[in-house]
């Protein structure tokens, strides 16, 4: 029986304080080295070792007695704290991994990773064979020792290397998003390596049965993740998502599928980051997984645990072990070796086996020098087992730091000299521009639909056009919700079957609930992260209501965006070519008009950008001059320019429009038919109006008289 002991009262208050000391440090010296331009992370590692032994635990030794633990137990204390923070950093990694980018630049990946594997592993194999035998751990051992080594410079730490990119804001390039993928191939075969090496150490001998074992475990783990843990991860989050009103239900999902997908690495021999970091990117190809979610992982991550995390690593140095001229010497022969076969090897690869120029291929090559921490965790492995010495551990370590240290000052160097393509130029321009738009961020529909008369189909066609032609510009999951009355399930369930013949989502769910109050299904519904609600109306406005009464109901009390399809009858091949956006310069017209740019999918479709100026005859007595007259004039043609430039970087066909009246409205509905437009598309934010539903005159009046379909989208 296992008889359970806490921790003493003086292992935890130690614990306590170090984390205190280490997160205080360590973002102080991180914000430190973000105002001298460089990334956080350098920071981070220089605050654990000034700290550690290196300084001034050695110069103040109560001090410590403190910072550093002194018992085993004290370190495994400290290592939990760590360990969750790279998992964490990992997580998030996944999350950002682009695979249909990798997909693009796999030759690159897999070229400069051959090269970044090769070299060192061979350059660090002749090391082990030639260094002195006091740094061997068993001298009879030396096949071992250089086996050790040269896995050991193979390796590049992607927690480091991810935290690099982060901060120099290069995860979403397509340099950042390679080096990634050749990092994550080097490590995976680095690793099995390394499993095959402590396997000899522990009296094992190598056979193609241990080797072919090592191989396929790893390769069912990504086949199996990429298959059936997809799957499970999807129905995993969908389960959540049907029973959860709070995106913390999810974050908690999230968290746990992603220690439970580390476990199972861990469990086949390799480290618990790379399940960490697969489970990111399962998730991350979830359309449903709500941004929320992202957010508050990176927050937690970036501000708390991956700072606690690089102290750590730093604070495992002790420089003074090496104050040793002939220390200092292998010191820097091992640190050249692991530098030159990195740098070189990718550099290589990327050169010779792909053609890239000499820029790219050596940021390839600076940034997978990177070591870090995962070098200390085998480093750690090769010392508990008895292959390296105290000092070959330390030199190990310094040379872990020395190249994590090394990569930010030399990719910010190196970056000087690397352009983005047009390609990628106009991708991450989408991006920036994607950053603050309420339809680029929408990747959860919920489409409330009733059984009704045949004339219904009217608006489900306008949504089905619609969400179409959105989805073509980012994924989307779409729900079609059904209240049905109670004993109906089975017929609205058989309903939404046909009905979703009309859809083309990848991801489409059909749901029903039972109840006697359609606006508060709808309502407890959309709690559930989505992103966007749309609602259908093809009845007329009533002096009580805009659209009908569960609709305005639903519109008013709505905690996401809605989009309202007042319909008119069209044809079901009906296939929108020309919209029309009125503009006026307010942020819900920048969203009408981004609607209309994602709905502008084709070549030969066009958005008008219209913007009244009102011609109000009492201004003459006021503005004789007309200076006030013409200045309108100008900043309406700036607003529409500004709207006319947005388009035209999503490279969509747009034409600009100002005219002159007293009523807008009969100008927009006149600009309407003489321009043939198939779709309006209005923005509008929230009015207070009581118990009634308020979006303003204007956009009732157009509601009302509008020949043509029209969607207001609200904020």
């Amino acid at each position: 029986m296992v008889h359970y002991a806490a921790a003493s009262h003086q292992d935890v208050l130690l614990l306590v304080m170090r984390i205190t000391l280490l997160l205080f440090t360590a973002r102080a010296f991180g914000e430190v080295a973000q105002r001298l331009g460089q990334p956080a992370v350098v920071g981070e590692i220089l605050a654990g070792i000034v700290l550690g032994p290196s300084l001034l635990s050695s110069l103040f030794p109560a001090l410590g007695i403190v910072i550093v633990p002194q018992t085993a137990d004290q370190w495994y204390m400290l290592e939990v704290v760590s360990l969750i923070g790279v998992m964490f950093l990992l997580l998030i990694t996944g999350l950002e991994t682009d695979i249909p980018l990798i997909r693009r630049h796999a030759r690159t990946a897999l070229a400069t990773a051959a090269g970044g594997l090769i070299l060192p592993f061979f350059s660090g194999f002749l090391l082990g064979l030639n260094l002195p035998e006091f740094l061997l751990g068993n001298p009879d051992e030396r096949l071992v020792f250089a086996l050790f080594v040269a896995a050991a410079l193979s390796i590049s730490a992607i927690p480091v290397i991810a935290k690099v990119l982060i901060d120099l804001n290069l995860l979403r390039r397509d340099i950042g998003q390679t080096i990634i993928a050749a990092g994550m191939v080097d490590d995976t075969f680095a690793w099995v390596l390394l499993s095959i090496i402590l396997g000899l150490a522990g009296g094992a001998g190598v056979s193609m049965l241990g080797i072919a074992r090592s191989v396929g475990s790893v390769l069912a783990f990504i086949v199996l993740s990429f298959t059936a843990g997809r799957w499970f991860f999807k129905k995993a989050l969908d389960f959540v998502q049907d029973r959860a009103t709070s995106a913390d239900r999810v974050l908690t999902l999230v968290v746990v599928l992603a220690f439970a997908w580390g476990a199972i690495t861990q469990a086949i021999g390799l480290e618990a980051l790379f399940g960490a970091f697969v489970a990111g990117i399962l998730f991350g190809q979830l359309p449903r997984l709500p941004a929320a979610v992202i957010h508050k992982l990176e927050s937690i991550t970036l501000a708390v645990f991956a700072p606690i995390f690089f102290a750590v690593a730093g604070l495992k140095v002790n420089l003074l072990n090496l104050a040793q001229s002939q220390l200092i010497m292998i010191a820097l022969v091992v640190i050249f070796i692991a530098v030159f076969g990195k740098v070189v090897g990718a550099y290589a690869g990327s050169r010779l086996f792909d053609k890239r120029d000499h820029w790219t291929a050596l940021a390839f090559g600076v940034a997978l020098n990177a070591r870090g921490a995962l070098e200390i965790i085998i480093a750690t492995i090769g010392l508990n087992l008895g292959i390296l010495t105290p000092e070959m551990f330390s030199i190990i370590v310094l040379m872990a730091m020395t190249t994590s240290l090394m990569a930010p000052a030399g990719l910010r160097w190196i970056l000087r000299h690397v352009q983005p393509g047009e390609e990628e130029a106009r991708r991450l321009h989408l991006e920036a521009l994607a950053e603050d738009s309420v339809i680029a961020n929408v990747h959860r529909v919920l489409l409330p639909v009733r059984r009704r008369a045949p004339e219904g189909r009217v608006i489900q066609t306008i949504e089905a056009h619609v969400l179409e032609k959105i989805g073509a510009k980012t994924d989307l999951s779409l729900t079609l919700f059904n209240v049905a009355e109670p004993g109906g399930r089975a017929g609205s369930l058989a309903y939404l079957q046909e009905l979703s013949q009309m859809f083309s989502q990848r991801e489409l769910l059909r749901k029903v609930i039972e109840g006697p109050s359609p606006a508060d299904a709808i309502l407890d519904e959309v709690e559930k992260d989505y992103d966007l609600l749309v609602l259908g109306s093809s009845g007329d406005s009533g002096a009580t209501h805009v659209f009908t009464p569960l609709v305005d109901s639903v519109v008013r009390l709505a905690p996401c965006p809605t989009m309202i399809v007042r319909g008119k009858r069209v044809q079901p091949d009906w296939n929108p070519k020309h919209f029309l956006v009125p503009t006026n310069g307010s942020a819900a017209a920048r969203h009408a008009a981004e609607l209309g740019f994602a709905l502008a999918s084709d070549k030969n479709d066009e958005v008008l950008l219209l913007h009244v100026v009102i011609d109000n005859t009492s201004r003459y007595f006021l503005d004789a001059d007309g200076e006030a007259f013409e200045r309108e004039l100008e900043v309406g043609q700036q607003m529409v320019a500004e709207l006319q430039e947005l388009g035209q970087a999503r490279g969509v066909e747009t034409r600009k429009l100002i005219q002159v009246g007293v009523d807008p409205v009969p100008v927009i509905l006149n600009a309407a038919r003489e321009y043939n437009i198939d779709l309006i598309i209005l923005g509008t934010d929230l009015r207070p109006g009581s118990q009634r539903l308020f979006l303003g005159p204007r956009v009732e009046r157009i509601l009302k008289y509008a020949g043509c379909p029209v969607i207001v989208i609200n904020d």
